[in-house]
């Protein structure tokens, strides 16, 4: 039989999976709030804002390089295994999602400084809907993994398709300008960056929720999502002369 180890070392395990978790949650949060803040500096044409979410963006990579090294020390000296093994290699592949979104959020906000300088193009609804619903799926994978909760993460994993539904609808809505004045392509075009970027980090948000419903269940779930993204495929017509 294997020796038992003695309470103090497993109690000290488990110490160092809840600080994981807790490292995990802490980054989490600060890719959403990047996420919400990046979208008020474009609403708001806040270039001052745009600049925080810019600069804020080295604490998300420092706090993946601190995620990988501890779960890296994690993995060297404790040998885990089974759920606990699958966390762990869970927690590092979020962090680098949670990188990606910081990333995205981070380019968002830059564009939005050019945007400043623009003439305003349109109604913000769209955008700012969209933001709203990334940053709730984000929200509820990273609280489905603190929590192992497989179920709520299948339920983010299944809600992209209203995100790219908004997208697209952004999307026309931009090539509807450009068409209509040659004047507002620079903008359309950054709007259309902007939208995209938030599609994206629906697109991790539902890439953490399949990590976590991995980590929780040892399963996978389908390969193909529900995805509503058609703007690959869109056709660009001139409009009809009267």
């Amino acid at each position: 039989m294997p020796m038992e180890q003695p309470d103090h070392i497993v109690r000290s395990y488990d110490e160092q999976l809840r600080r994981l978790r807790d490292m995990v949650a802490r980054m989490g949060g600060l890719a959403e709030r990047q996420v919400h803040d990046s979208t008020q500096a474009l609403v708001r044409r806040d270039a001052a804002l745009a600049a925080e979410v810019v600069a804020r963006d080295a604490a998300l990579d420092q706090m993946e390089r601190e995620i990988e090294a501890f779960s890296v020390r994690l993995l060297a000296l404790r040998q885990p295994m089974a759920s606990d093994l699958r966390f762990i290699v869970a927690a590092m592949k979020v962090s680098h999602d949670l990188e990606r979104i910081g990333d995205y959020a981070r380019n968002g906000a830059k564009r939005g400084v050019v945007l400043a300088q623009q003439p305003p193009l349109g109604s913000l609804n769209g955008v700012q809907r969209m933001s709203l619903m990334v940053q709730e799926n984000l929200k509820l994978a990273i609280d489905a993994l603190v929590n192992d909760d497989a179920e709520a993460a299948s339920r983010v994993w299944a809600a992209d398709e209203p995100i790219d539904t908004v997208y697209n609808g952004i999307f026309r809505e931009m090539v509807t300008h450009m068409m209509e004045d040659p004047r507002n392509i620079t903008a359309a075009i950054h709007m259309m960056f902007i939208a995209k970027n938030l599609e994206r980090i629906g697109d991790h948000a539902t890439n953490i929720a399949e990590t976590v419903h991995y980590a929780v269940r040892g399963d996978s779930l389908p390969d193909e999502r529900p995805k509503a993204d058609v703007s690959a495929y869109a056709v660009v017509r001139p409009p009809e002369q009267a």
